[in-house]
């Protein structure tokens, strides 16, 4: 399994702790692709091989230093927060991977990433890519109130999770808004953000919203709770599909695991960072985590947080680590 991330800034530990909770619950061998400033490139091997022995077989680092095209990367690098934009790129960068699953920093599994690399095989003769609604609820909709740009659906998709088959992405001929050509990936990127960049607000998420509006077949939308943020819960619990099985993946976007905004989602993100490899995680992670979360009922996203908690337990006790620890 393929795991991208792009990591620029003070981004270093944020990302240890998303890479640390895809590998405590996931069973199949997860190759990391992580995209980051030169500087971060000692300091990622070395946090990395600091992980316990028998944590080590369960995955392979590939490290890259950020890249954009020559002649545009200073307008790219600078699109929306630093290095964002990279994602955009990966089909042309890992020419050999055929599908990955990129996430943002900010993102914390509580289930195996097996369950959604799954999904790769559901996807229809068309699909090359999947996401999450930015919303579902259209009363607090961004993309249906503030646009002012084509957008996919209803309320949008978020791309801080965002599963793709390279591999088709590469191949398909992609209809457009600035010709009347069908466009190739690496033809249509900056065509587009030339057309939109005054447009635009949240920077390449647009850009892909822009491009699933044309070309709707080709993106499998999967639920909410593969990327649960806090706008699922802080005006009230909006995203079903967790109400009925638990959050799959947290996204602690807007900073919320570094402030005192959302101390539920906090709560998760320290959890992980303090859990010990190798400690029964019933009594090292999931104890501490309810406890935490039991001083963040003041809040909606508090009164949410047993779905945090939900799915985890179940990881917890389907973890390759707990198989050991049990032996």
């Amino acid at each position: 399994m393929h795991l991208a991330v792009v990591a620029c800034g003070p981004r270093l530990e944020e990302t240890l702790v998303m890479l640390k909770s895809a590998v405590l619950f996931s069973t199949k061998l997860l190759h990391f692709h992580i995209f980051a400033e030169d500087h971060l490139h000692e300091s990622f091997k070395e946090a990395l091989d600091s992980w316990p022995a028998e944590i080590q077989p369960r995955f392979n680092t590939t490290t890259y230093p950020i890249t954009f095209p020559r002649d545009n990367a200073a307008e790219w690098k600078k699109l929306f927060k630093p290095c964002a934009s990279q994602r955009l790129f990966l089909p042309l960068i890992l020419k050999d991977v055929d599908s990955v699953l990129y996430v943002d920093t900010d993102i914390l599994f509580l289930n195996p990433v097996d369950e959604l690399w799954a999904l790769l095989s559901r996807f229809d003769a068309s699909q090359l890519a999947a996401m999450a609604p930015e919303h579902e609820e259209p009363r607090i909709g961004w993309y249906n109130r503030f646009a002012r740009h084509p957008y996919y659906g209803a309320t949008g998709v978020n791309s801080g999770v965002m599963l793709m088959n390279m591999t088709r992405i590469r191949e398909k001929r992609f209809k457009n808004d600035m010709t009347s050509v069908p466009l190739r990936w690496d033809e249509m990127l900056m065509p587009l953000l030339q057309k939109y960049k005054l447009n635009i607000t949240w920077g390449d998420q647009d850009l892909l919203n822009i491009i699933f509006h044309h070309n709707p077949e080709s993106l499998y939308v999967f639920p909410c709770l593969w990327n649960y943020r806090p706008d699922h819960c802080i005006y009230g619990s909006n995203c079903q599909p967790a109400e009925q099985e638990g959050v799959f993946i947290l996204h602690g976007n807007r900073g919320v695991y570094h402030d005192d905004k959302q101390p539920a989602f906090r709560a998760v993100y320290e959890a992980i960072q303090k859990y010990p490899f190798g400690e029964s995680m019933a009594r090292a992670l999931l104890l501490p985590l309810e406890a935490a979360l039991q001083t963040t009922k003041h809040t909606y996203c508090g009164r949410a947080s047993h779905l945090f908690t939900q799915r985890l337990q179940r990881s917890a006790r389907h973890s390759p680590q707990s198989h050991r620890q049990q032996r």
